[in-house]
């Protein structure tokens, strides 16, 4: 008797690490945290963290950063005050918006809006 076809692993962890990053871009204003999105992987925190920087290349802190960093960006281009660019965004406050803006693009959001605003009149 042959055993159930089951998927392999592997795959099953795209699956879920796939799922997991829907479930990112869906709700990256709101908080994310490690256990609720290693629950919705079906992992444990540790294994999900492992599996996921395997699979994506960088933490999920680090990604979920990535991308509210991205949005912020996007909307304080379109004429968003950084304080709300930061709350839409995901961002507890201003403070962490420019913070972590500073540490990845070394400039303060201030500073980006200034040399994006000379780009676009160049």
């Amino acid at each position: 008797m042959n055993p159930p076809s089951r998927t392999p692993a592997p795959a099953r962890s795209a699956a879920a690490i796939q799922r997991v990053q829907r479930h990112i871009h869906e709700n990256l204003n709101q908080a994310l945290s490690l256990s609720e999105l290693a629950d919705l992987a079906g992992l444990s925190i540790w294994r999900f963290a492992t599996v996921f920087r395997e699979q994506v290349g960088v933490s999920p802190h680090r990604y979920i950063c990535r991308l509210r960093l991205a949005r912020a960006q996007t909307l304080m281009r379109q004429g968003m005050p950084v304080a709300s660019a930061a709350s839409e965004a995901g961002f507890y406050d201003q403070s962490h918006l420019s913070r972590h803006f500073k540490t990845t693009f070394g400039m303060t959001p201030g500073q980006y809006l200034m040399t994006a605003g000379r780009a676009r009149t160049a």
